[in-house]
């Protein structure tokens, strides 16, 4: 089964509720299904029963900053994109989030045409992700599988002798 980007669950987790709410239509717009959550808090609750496969979240906030979110969307989920965009830039905290397995840092005020494309590479990345999955799953089981088949014949053939 192939992962289609337009399935694709999208958290927007930002304390700006308007700047989120207007994502969120944006991305509806473009045919995802995404949903607001405006803490850090409230953001982790939702990933953690929501299966999203991309979250955006503001660095900071109040409560729990994005930094924080990035850990544990990627302590539930490794293979979940997460974009961390923020209003106060700096070279140390690109370098710090993307260390930390952030998809992409972007600055605020967001070029949303720019967001657009950055997101469709994101869910890209989560496709082929998903795909070396099943990929490295097969390999194993063959792995696996063929010395059990190499040992069964050579039971057999001690076997019928």
């Amino acid at each position: 089964m192939v992962f289609d980007k337009r399935n694709a669950r999208i958290l927007v987790v930002d304390d700006d509720k308007e700047f989120a709410d207007l994502l969120v239509e944006y991305l509806s717009n473009l045919g995802y299904w995404a949903k607001a959550a405006y803490t850090g808090r409230e953001g982790i609750d939702r990933f953690k029963k929501g299966g999203f496969q991309l979250v955006i979240t503001d660095l900071k906030m109040p409560d729990v900053d994005g930094m924080d979110l990035l850990e544990v969307v990627k302590h539930w989920d490794k293979q979940a994109m997460v974009l961390l965009m923020t209003g106060y830039a700096t070279i140390d905290s690109a370098v710090k989030a993307i260390k930390k397995g952030a998809y992409d840092y972007i600055a605020k005020p967001v070029k949303i045409e720019e967001l657009e494309v950055i997101i469709e590479r994101a869910l890209d990345r989560y496709a082929l992700s998903k795909q070396l999955g099943v990929f490295r799953g097969l390999i194993l089981a063959l792995i696996i599988s063929v010395p059990v088949w190499l040992i069964l014949g050579i039971v057999l053939a001690l076997v019928w002798k």
